[in-house]
């Protein structure tokens, strides 16, 4: 007779035991969550803040007018104390005359724009040519205001009969001002006068007579 036939009991599973976490591990995984965390957020508020303005992309001269090829828009995370048109109000600046000489890939600033002409009805342009010491320290840039001053030409014979009197002025407004000339540093300085006065302006410099003056603050 054969042996009775063993029946297997059941198997019981391997016991897996606990692993403890480490305070310290834990403490570091909840802080690099959180940094993950405040980086996504700074990311998504900086996107968020992007705002869209209007840029230069062509060269444009004083006085010269706007148009919507000289004009692009680009979006950028813009400071607060940051003044420049808003996309929005493109429209607004086609048609309007540079204030300032506007160069490409600058913003665009309201005060770089104007409605109204640099020379205005019943004024005359006078070109001035100032040689390196006759440009004033100061920078010359448009609205600015000036005196155009008389002075006797070198070698003149009436010098002696002008030394005491006051010398002639005539009141102007900075247009436009170059740069130095390479080679003379001469700089070619527009001024808008009266009518009456261009003429006059314009026989001075032609005699190498008239000199250039800054006009007070507030003065006219």
């Amino acid at each position: 007779m054969s042996a009775p036939r063993q029946v297997a009991g059941p198997v019981a599973p391997p016991r897996v035991s606990a692993r403890r976490r480490r305070p310290g591990v834990i403490a570091l995984s909840l802080a690099l969550i959180a940094a993950g965390g405040a980086g996504v957020a700074v990311l998504l508020l900086q996107v968020g803040n992007r705002t869209e303005v209007v840029t230069v992309i062509r060269d444009v001269q004083v006085g010269q007018v706007l148009t919507e090829q000289d004009l692009g828009t680009a979006s950028m995370a813009l400071d607060p104390a940051v003044k420049a048109v808003h996309s929005d109000d493109l429209d607004s600046v086609v048609g309007k005359r540079a204030a300032v000489e506007l160069k490409p890939g600058s913003l665009l600033a309201p005060s770089q724009v104007t409605k109204d002409s640099l020379v205005k009805a019943g004024e005359q342009l006078v070109p001035i040519g100032l040689k390196p010491e006759q440009v004033p320290a100061t920078a010359l840039v448009p609205g600015q205001k000036v005196q155009l001053v008389h002075v006797p030409a070198q070698g003149s014979t009436d010098t002696d009969k002008t030394s005491n009197t006051t010398p002639q002025t005539i009141d102007g407004r900075v247009v436009k001002a170059s740069g130095a000339a390479p080679g003379t540093g001469v700089v070619v300085v527009d001024v808008a006068t009266t009518a009456e006065d261009g003429p006059t302006a314009a026989a001075w410099v032609s005699a190498g007579a008239l000199r250039l003056v800054l006009a007070a603050p507030g003065g006219n």
